[in-house]
Parts: structure tokens; C-alpha cells; sequence
């Protein structure tokens, strides 16, 4: 029973339940976040104030960070499996049919957790008390970050890392869990695509809006 809890292939179909349970939070985010382009603070703090005080959504948020911390988990494990399992590289020619993207998942991963980590120290933190600022005021901290530049070009650099990720990850999530079509999985392709570029083009909006016209 253990074997099967713990198996390759268990990994992978929970970090893929996992990564479809993410993709759903970032919609959300987003619109939440688009409220930071209005020249009133009220919104954004209400919005944000509720999403930190209301019962159901702090368990939501504890279910969020236990997810990501699976889904990570399990694909630095999962990576470092395939590492192991051939320490002699591919001589030139005989490579597996691995696509672009899946084979830098495990680098676009790993910035956008070291982004994650950053945004903690700059919200979540502060929620908690651990960082110093106004938890009741978190548009006036984001629009103060928004006016460094050094903190725009990692977070250009880490949606437009996002949207290769969630584009590979948004279709072979599906796949992974079984359920290719020959009808379905172009449509998925497509959707996935229109998701990857969306998403990341949303919150670069923001970012580029506030750092250059506000």
C-alpha cells in the first residue's frame, strides 16, 4: 500500500490536482488585484481585508500554502528522480522526445517560488505581523513597491516565467490525470494557451500601469 501512496506515478497525479487547484487561485488574484489601478485605496483594502478575515477564505488560504508546498515538493522530488535515473547525458541525437517546456518546468518552478517567497515578506507576513507595515493598508504598500524598478523587472521577469509554466502545466495536468481526447486535448492546448497569456499579461498590466503611469 505504501509502494502505491508513494509511487512516481501517485506524485505526479496529486501534483497535477494540485497545479489545477492553483490555477484556479490565480483568476481570482488577478481581479482582486486590478483594483490597485483605482485612484481610490478603499477597494483594493476592503477586498484585501476580507480575504484575510473571513473565515472560510483563511482556511482556504491554509488549504492554498499546503498545496503549494505539495506541489512543489513533489516536483523538486520528481525532478531530481529523473536526474538520477540517467546521471549520463543524452548524447547529441539520441534525446527523448521531452518538449521545451517540460524540460525547463523545473527552473520557471523554481523562480516563480522564489518570487512566491518575495511576495510573502511583502504581504502575507505583514498580515501575520512578522514584517513591519499597515496590514489595513496593503494598496499604499503595493503601490510603494510598484515605484522601484528593481522590483518590476523581477516581477516582469517572473509573470512572463509564469505563463511558459502554466501553459505546459495547465495541459499536462490533463494529461496526467488521464483524460486525453483527440477532441478535447487541441481544445485544452488552446484554452491553455489563452490562459498562460492572459494571466501573466494581466498582472504585467498592472505592474507596467502603476510603476510608469501612476
Amino acid at each position: 500500500m505504501s509502494k502505491v501512496l508513494f509511487s512516481s506515478i501517485t506524485k505526479k497525479f496529486v501534483m497535477a490536482l494540485a497545479g489545477l487547484f492553483l490555477l484556479t487561485f490565480l483568476p481570482v488574484h488577478l481581479i482582486i488585484n486590478l483594483m490597485l489601478l483605482k485612484s481610490e485605496p478603499r477597494p483594493f483594502n476592503n477586498a484585501a481585508h476580507f480575504m484575510a478575515t473571513f473565515p472560510l477564505i483563511k482556511i482556504m488560504e491554509v488549504v492554498l500554502i499546503g498545496v503549494i508546498v505539495i506541489h512543489v515538493s513533489f516536483g523538486i522530488w520528481l525532478q531530481i528522480r529523473n536526474w538520477l535515473s540517467r546521471p549520463v547525458g543524452y548524447v547529441s541525437g539520441n534525446k527523448s522526445e521531452v518538449s521545451f517546456f517540460s524540460r525547463f518546468m523545473i527552473w520557471t518552478g523554481a523562480t516563480i517560488f522564489t518570487f512566491l517567497v518575495l511576495h510573502f515578506f511583502n504581504f502575507y507576513f505583514v498580515k501575520l505581523g512578522l514584517v513591519a507595515g499597515n496590514p489595513e493598508d496593503f494598496y499604499t504598500i503595493a503601490h510603494n513597491l510598484f515605484k522601484i524598478p528593481a522590483y518590476n523587472y523581477i516581477y516582469l521577469t517572473c509573470f512572463a516565467l509564469l505563463g511558459f509554466h502554466l501553459f505546459h502545466a495547465f495541459s499536462s495536468a490533463f494529461q496526467t490525470l488521464g483524460l486525453n481526447h483527440r477532441l478535447w486535448t487541441p481544445v485544452i492546448k488552446i484554452v491553455a494557451l489563452v490562459y498562460a497569456i492572459i494571466i501573466p499579461a494581466g498582472f504585467a498590466f498592472i505592474s507596467i500601469t502603476l510603476w510608469l503611469f501612476r
